[in-house]
């Protein structure tokens, strides 16, 4: 294994900085995977590139697939917000479309690395049983919006319907704009695949707003 200063000298020797954030080493592990694929590099390429020790790398995140999926917990923060600061009067399931558009708005200098972010999520089979569990956690953040709508559980049966139903509705729209190349807009895409979803659900007993 090279030693930081070791490996930092050889990266100054090819022109590049170290990378000593998050996002910079998000978008070195990018490049690394576009070339080599994901499952054929390290952690130890990584750090390497980066010009860092692999124990430097764990700071940052606990896993190669941590780096994948960036600040998962502080986006679910955003989605919550979003949810939690739409009018009361807003029927229920256009609340949730507008918040999960909303969520997934990017700058147009970022949507080529949240493509290939979101590529890595939907088509690199080692990262399954991570989305599985962090899927999870964002149909929590809908089904308690749900609930806190219809004046039930998050538990009860229609939360975990409308989390499981929009989850899966985004999935679709992201599958979709991804095999677009660019041609349809990500957020058209998931404002469409929701609205599908309001017809059924817009009449929820409960629902405050309908």
């Amino acid at each position: 294994m090279t030693s930081e200063a070791g490996t930092a000298g050889d990266r100054r020797a090819k022109g590049r900085p170290r990378a000593t954030s998050p996002a910079a080493l998000e978008r070195l592990a990018f490049e690394l995977f576009a070339r080599q694929g994901f499952d054929e590099t390290t952690v130890d390429d990584i750090a390497a590139a980066a010009g860092i020790a692999r124990r430097t790398f764990f700071r940052y995140f606990s896993s190669k697939n941590d780096l994948v999926w960036g600040d998962f917990e502080g986006q679910l923060r955003r989605l919550r917000g979003l949810l939690d600061g739409t009018d009361p009067r807003t029927p229920m399931m256009d609340a949730v479309r507008r918040a999960v558009v909303e969520f997934n708005r990017f700058d147009p200098q970022e949507v080529p690395w949240h493509r290939q972010r979101m590529e890595l999520i939907l088509g690199v089979p080692t990262l399954q049983a991570d989305a599985t569990l962090r899927y999870a956690s964002w149909r929590a953040v809908i089904a308690e919006f749900v609930a806190g709508r219809t004046g039930v559980p998050a538990s009860a049966a229609v939360p975990r319907l409308a989390g499981h139903l929009v989850l899966a509705a985004a999935v679709s729209a992201y599958e979709h704009w991804l095999a677009c190349e660019g041609r349809a807009a990500l957020d058209d895409l998931l404002d469409e695949a929701i609205r599908h979803l309001s017809a059924g659900l817009a009449s929820v007993p409960g629902d405050t707003a309908s």
